[in-house]
């Protein structure tokens, strides 16, 4: 592959690919992973696995609202699930009040039998305000953190790269001896996701596709050749240094990728021949070698179901029962295995669509796009039970969608990073879902406390009355490095220089003056790398954070 049309692929997809048990991998920037304290062992092993299922999901064949059955029977004669027989609908929890009672697909005893042993949960009539019923559209709203108001409607990057770069906020784009490992990563299909693209320009993807690791060494071997001993100094030579960072990050990522793979192993062998149970055999692999991935996304097509959904009077037969079955088969299995390697405690698995289907069928053994769907959560960390009630199929719109959304998905992603990962309040915001009200989905002994809580820092003064945010220059620095901002406000504050490990290396008393300030720091005497400058707020306790280079 020559330079140049390495160059043109680099704005599309950001990164090269490369291969590790059949599977497109890409791995989002990394960081030093937060020290964690003592009290809060096992917060930093936690992985989120979410699973895309493309093309806008049947919730109301695959969740059945049981006391509204004749009312779903009557807005689909011909693709209904039966209530009785031996293809009936499977009870999930006689538990549950009447209202909320649900039938399962009856394709889905793997599912089934991850409830009944605590480790299923579901969110009810999940949705967005102005739902979007285009899939390109609805897709790039659920994987931005979007929805369609017109504040929020073309959001640029996507949600999980957001979060993982205010969690990790000393991201370098390749690794190091506190975090070799990518934060996360893309399993299973070529084209990256909106989901994982932050707005800088670290090398942060990397897609695992494919059988053997040693395609992807060779394809960056041989991306333009040998690289150049002298950059030329100019925007150009910039571009070509850049390059050159992201061959050798990738080269790096690929090996502590397939080391970590060579070291895993399975539990169970015998996964069911579909893709996505692939990608998830992989990912418990990948696990048990000691990656410290925090988030993986896969997943798996199909749900486009407009025609042939079911049998001809087969209702619980067709493309979507098989879909299904392969999908619940695949998560049991996978759970399973995480089980017997030892390491289920450290997984949460969460599934979302674009959109749902509509209530009504089509006349074509299908249904249209549609509204609401639910969302369902695996593990063994998770609060098992439904959150929520069935959709009302009484009340529809005059196309005959649901209206009565119970959850803002963003609410469920703000539940997963803060409870489960351990977010904090500042990655909630950059991530764009503060003011999302959690729901109760993990289990209140596996909450992260906020004692442990992991991210960047919140700003020093209130945004809509600071008029020039914490800056540095020059930088990369020499010898001597401005620190600058202006406040409308005057506080004691502490200005701290760090190592990129987080080593304090100097600090001093301030007294910040409403209007400009100016620091000064010496760096005559630190070796070149990176580092940053922390200014933090004595009565409040909030801070801001730059990042310093020094370069000799």
């Amino acid at each position: 592959m020559k330079r140049r049309n390495f160059l043109k692929i680099l704005p599309a997809a950001g990164v090269s690919s490369f291969v590790v048990n059949g599977h497109a991998m890409r791995p989002f920037a990394n960081s030093k992973i937060a020290k964690i304290m003592a009290t809060c062992d096992g917060v930093e092993d936690r992985v989120l696995v979410l699973i895309q299922l493309k093309g806008g999901n049947d919730g109301l064949n695959m969740l059945i609202p049981v006391q509204q059955y004749p009312l779903y029977a009557a807005l689909r004669p011909s693709i209904r699930i039966p209530d009785s027989g031996a293809n009936k609908y499977l009870d999930l929890d006689n538990t549950l009040p009447n209202p909320d009672k649900v039938g399962v697909h009856p394709v889905m005893t793997g599912l089934k039998d991850l409830y009944d042993s605590g480790q299923a949960a579901i969110v009810q009539g999940v949705g967005y305000a102005d739902m979007n019923g285009s899939h390109f559209k609805g897709t790039d709203l659920w994987l931005s953190g979007g929805d369609g108001t017109p504040e929020k409607n073309n959001i640029q990057s996507g949600w999980m790269g957001r979060a993982l770069q205010a969690m990790y906020p000393d991201v370098l784009g390749t690794p190091t001896t506190d975090m070799p490992d990518p934060l996360g990563i893309q399993v299973g299909d070529p084209n990256p996701s909106l989901g994982f693209h932050t707005e800088t320009q670290h090398q942060n993807v990397l897609n695992l596709s494919g059988q053997d690791p040693a395609g992807f060494y060779s394809l960056i071997q041989t991306i333009g050749g040998a690289p150049l001993l002298n950059v030329p100094d100019s925007e150009y030579g910039e571009e070509i240094a850049y390059i050159q960072g992201i061959e050798n990050s990738l080269s790096l990522y690929a090996q502590r990728i397939t080391d970590a793979f060579n070291a895993g192993s399975n539990s169970i062998t015998d996964y069911p021949q579909v893709g996505l149970a692939d990608q998830l055999k992989t990912i418990a692999r990948l696990i048990a070698g000691g990656l410290k991935t925090k988030i993986y996304l896969c997943s798996m097509g199909g749900f486009d179901t407009h025609g042939a959904q079911v049998f001809e009077n087969q209702t619980t037969s067709g493309t979507h029962a098989n879909l299904l079955k392969d999908f619940s088969d695949a998560v049991k299995t996978f759970f399973d295995d995480l089980e017997g390697l030892g390491i289920a405690d450290q997984v949460v698995g969460c599934t979302f669509s674009e959109f749902g289907r509509c209530a009504r069928e089509n006349g074509s053994l299908g249904s249209d796009h549609g509204t609401l769907a639910p969302m369902f959560m695996f593990g063994k960390s998770v609060k098992a039970g439904v959150v929520g009630t069935n959709p009302n199929l009484g009340v529809l719109t005059q196309d005959n969608q649901l209206t009565d959304m119970q959850y803002d998905y963003r609410q469920v992603f703000a539940t997963l990073l803060q409870d489960w990962l351990g977010a904090n309040n500042f990655v909630l915001e950059q991530t764009m879902f503060e003011g999302y009200s959690k729901i109760a989905a993990v289990d209140p002994a596996a909450v992260v406390s906020p004692d442990c809580y992991i991210g960047g820092t919140t700003s020093v003064f209130d945004p809509l009355a600071r008029q020039k945010p914490l800056t540095v220059f020059p930088n990369p620095a020499n010898y001597s490095a401005e620190v600058s901002f202006q406040s409308k406000a005057a506080f004691d504050a502490r200005l701290t220089l760090h190592s990129l490990g987080g080593t304090l290396i100097s600090g001093s008393m301030v007294k910040v003056q409403q209007g400009s300030n100016f620091y000064f720091l010496d760096v005559a005497s630190l070796p070149s790398g990176s580092y940053f400058v922390r200014l933090e707020n004595k009565l409040t306790g909030k801070a801001e954070v730059v990042k310093l280079s020094v370069a000799r």
